[in-house]
């Protein structure tokens, strides 16, 4: 076994070696890697009304660390729900977290290795990108994980200004299920791509997690890769990311004439949250369809009187590295 795989690496390796010639566009640098406490000082923690409507509380760093929402150690970065309070009619909602980068990068390529994201009924987290310049949705969002309540598979999504279309066939092993990125239309689904099964939630974290990366490239558009921790994509537990990038993505969103990059796009800052109920978790029909609505009539009673179902509803990150273009 440990032959075969050695064997395949290194043929797969020859193989980089001669495309590489031919795709240069592939090249990239490490540029930054948060890992631990770089987070505290690489991101801001935004306490302003949650946009999409959730049932939720963002609250400060100081706050943040004094009630351990967020806390940190030299190789994890952990962000996380209040899970032991019932939360007061007249509150905003539940305590949890949003954080957004302090810097901000057009041609990208972003690395997350991650044990365990958000998972249980009423959650909605989201990892994604959006334009720093703005206002939204002007300069483009990118979603790159993101579910609700108990969903198993991720759904990556594009949300820009008119004129960006997708195709429904792509080179992508995902599912398309919504073409038009466009914010105005469609209740802002964007378009979207829904990703295979333990890619999200309780089955992702059963995996022990696994790497997300995702590509914004001016020239190749944008990919996002779902690598799970056994993939012979890895050595010694990192991505080999020129065969990442010349493999199939699990969602690819291209920048051709029918969604011009210029046009749409530019640098983006980076966000992690996790909010509650909202536009998406929360709406009668998905609440309703799942078997949260066992537990409790709406999202809101569920958020506000349970407690302690909040208890998987974290981020677990070992690292984030970004990377740009050598050229």
């Amino acid at each position: 076994m440990i032959y075969t795989r050695c064997a395949i690496l290194a043929f797969a390796s020859l193989v980089v070696v001669n495309a590489r010639s031919l795709l240069p566009s592939l090249t990239y640098t490490l540029i930054v890697s948060h890992v631990g406490y770089d987070f505290l000082g690489n991101f801001s923690w935004e306490t302003a009304d949650d946009p999409t409507n959730g049932r939720v509380n963002y609250v400060d760093k100081a706050t943040a660390l004094k009630d351990n929402l967020t806390f940190v150690s030299d190789s994890k970065f952990i962000m996380r729900a209040d899970d032991t309070k019932k939360v007061a009619k007249s509150a905003r909602g539940r305590d949890s977290v949003r954080i957004q980068s302090l810097d901000a990068y057009d041609d990208a390529l972003c690395v997350l290795d991650l044990s365990h994201m958000p998972e249980g009924c009423a959650t909605w987290p989201a990892w994604w990108t959006l334009s720093e310049k703005g206002p939204w949705p002007n300069g483009g969002e990118i979603d790159i994980i993101e579910g609700v309540n108990l969903g198993q598979q991720n759904l990556a999504s594009l949300h820009t200004t008119p004129d960006c279309i997708m195709s429904e066939v792509r080179s992508q092993k995902g599912s398309t299920e919504s073409t038009s990125c466009d914010a105005s239309v469609n209740s802002n689904q964007g378009c979207g791509v829904s990703f295979g099964q333990d890619s999200y939630g309780a089955s992702f974290n059963a995996m022990g997690g696994g790497f997300y990366i995702m590509e914004k490239s001016s020239t190749n558009g944008v990919s996002v890769w779902f690598i799970t921790r056994d993939s012979l994509l890895l050595l010694d537990g990192e991505p080999l990311l020129d065969l990442v990038l010349l493999s199939t993505p699990d969602a690819y969103f291209p920048t051709d004439k029918n969604c011009e990059y210029s046009k749409h796009f530019d640098a983006h800052s980076i966000v992690f949250d996790l909010t509650f109920c909202g536009d998406w978790a929360g709406s009668e029909s998905v609440w309703n369809a799942s078997t949260c609505a066992a537990k409790a009539s709406t999202c809101k009673n569920f958020v506000d009187n349970h407690p302690s179902e909040f208890t998987e509803a974290y981020w677990e990150i070992n690292s984030l590295k970004i990377y740009t273009p050598s050229f």
